[in-house]
């Protein structure tokens, strides 16, 4: 319970020191479906701001790899001295997909603790990983490559998780 609340307020934390990184702005719409290419909101992920902000709150730059398109997923790595960490995003066309493609990677990637505050559902995995469900996204922030402390002062792997989760939430103002 405790690592719960702590979880919550880290995330509060992080994404209140955000100052934007150029946030996409839609209207109250509903989500829109996946479509032939990735989406603005899931482009930005890999996008040289993103990495600007994510470098900033962990304290620690990192090359970021070419994005990859497949299967309505759209990822990159994030290369830094202590290995990789991979951003990605799933784009779904329904809130049912959404639902079942957020609640099988909880089972897969064996989902230790809820994160509050962090999206419309959150949840840490049992290697530190961090999956995001925002409208018919879900963002996947996955440190399973990472080994060891990141950045200076060093951040742990979970912490660079949950940091990078709260950059790209707060960036990610529409659908």
């Amino acid at each position: 319970m405790q690592r719960r609340a702590c979880l919550g307020l880290a995330v509060l934390a992080v994404a209140l020191g955000i100052a934007g990184c150029g946030s996409v702005t839609t209207s109250a719409e509903s989500p829109k479906p996946a479509g032939k290419s990735p989406s603005a909101i899931a482009r930005m992920i890999c996008a040289e701001e993103a990495a600007g902000e994510i470098a900033q709150v962990v304290a620690a730059k990192a090359a970021v790899t070419t994005p990859t398109w497949a299967d309505h997923l759209y990822s990159c790595g994030y290369r830094y001295s202590e290995g990789t960490m991979v951003l990605s995003v799933k784009e779904l066309s329904s809130w049912p997909q959404t639902y079942a493609y957020f609640d099988e990677l909880a089972k897969t990637l064996h989902k230790t603790a809820a994160v509050k505050g962090l999206g419309q559902g959150a949840f840490v995995a049992g290697d530190g990983s961090v999956v995001v469900r925002k409208d018919w996204k879900i963002l996947f922030v996955d440190i399973s490559g990472l080994h060891g402390m990141v950045g200076s002062p060093p951040s742990s792997r979970d912490t660079v998780a949950l940091d990078a989760a709260a950059v790209i939430l707060g960036c990610w103002s529409g659908d």
